[in-house]
């Protein structure tokens, strides 16, 4: 690898994926990130990256991933070897609302990249397209059983269904054209620079403002967890040790239902502010269950682990503890984009193309 596209590299995941790159491993190349910037897409994520590399070893690209010739410029210009995909939109509720940018970010910007690294790379085995995905794709489960890369996808959300059409037409292309890609299906994700629509951030916040804690249906609705800076370094062992054409499951085995991170989180708070245990559960709101709302997700991850080595670093109680404090010790960036303070940022660091 001496030049990797990550699209979506603005975003949570994805900068987290740059920040571990550059910060944890012994890569030597480049990295160009390839981000919208929607809403969510926030290059102060990795303002101290670009501080320290830009020019050198990173470099930013402001363009939508279905703009097929803006991404055919960036293949030439930077002779790229090496695509990591994960420009999404990956909000449930939001695909439940305007399943319109689902379909063509997910489904059209993800056949962009694939037709431009077909027509850039040709017969090249010395490159590989990975793609990120959801363990969304496989439905819901009952109290027992995992996913595995071989459970048929059942998805029950345009999000979902989105992303499940992208992993098709990531496989089509290995079949039809030969194209070398790896895939990934993860749990959810929590950790640093997470955009405060989602839950976990979205706790901490409504905390800090002393707002209410909503909680859909029962609030037994189970998740797996995967702390970011794991699923990271998952994605770069794929990358130089997975197999071309295979699809790695990874996953935190942490199963929590959503009642359970709600009060784990009101706890830590709790204790950081010098509070009584339950203090901010006073604050918890039952509300009207989401349509379509999956009970239940369990990741099994032995695959990777087996063939791969890989492993989590953290278990949930520490990777929450680390959450939490890094959003706590983390005020300004948290002013800024609850402001829209970085939407100002971008403007003035990126001319609009």
């Amino acid at each position: 690898m001496k030049a990797i596209m990550v699209t979506g590299g603005a975003g949570f995941i994805g900068s987290n994926f740059i920040r571990y790159v550059f910060e944890k491993t012994d890569f030597q190349g480049k990295i160009i990130n390839v981000d919208k910037l929607t809403y969510a897409g926030n290059p102060e994520n990795l303002s101290d990256i670009a501080a320290k590399f830009s020019g050198s070893r990173y470099f930013f690209e402001q363009t939508d991933i279905c703009d097929k010739e803006g991404i055919a410029n960036i293949f030439k210009k930077y002779d790229i070897d090496t695509v990591v995909h994960f420009a999404a939109e990956s909000h449930v509720d939001r695909s439940i609302l305007g399943p319109k940018d689902f379909i063509e970010t997910n489904i059209v910007g993800t056949f962009n990249l694939l037709e431009n690294a077909r027509n850039y790379w040709g017969d090249r085995k010395d490159v590989r397209f990975h793609h990120i995905s959801t363990d969304e794709v496989y439905g819901s489960l009952g109290e027992t059983g995992y996913f595995y890369e071989t459970t048929p996808y059942d998805p029950r959300s345009p999000y979902s269904a989105s992303k499940a059409s992208s992993d098709h037409l990531v496989e089509a292309y290995k079949h039809t054209y030969g194209l070398p890609i790896t895939k990934s299906n993860c749990s959810n994700n929590y950790g640093p620079y997470h955009f405060p629509e989602k839950l976990i951030p979205l706790l901490i916040l409504n905390i800090l403002a002393e707002k209410p804690l909503p909680v859909y249906g029962d609030g037994l609705n189970v998740r797996d967890w995967l702390y970011v800076e794991d699923h990271c370094s998952a994605i770069y062992t794929i990358l130089t040790k997975g197999k071309v054409g295979e699809t790695y499951n990874i996953g935190g085995e942490n199963e929590r239902t959503n009642i359970e991170i709600v009060n784990t989180v009101c706890e830590i708070m709790a204790e950081k502010h010098g509070k009584e245990k339950d203090f901010y559960k006073k604050l918890i709101t039952f509300v009207k269950d989401r349509p379509g709302h999956d009970r239940r997700y369990a990741i099994n991850c032995d695959k990777i682990k087996s063939e791969l080595g890989w492993k989590q670093s953290v278990n949930f109680e520490q990777g929450i503890r680390k959450t939490v404090e890094w959003y706590l010790s983390n005020a300004q960036w948290i002013k800024n984009v609850q402001s829209g303070e970085y939407k100002n940022w971008i403007n003035k660091n990126y001319e609009k193309r």
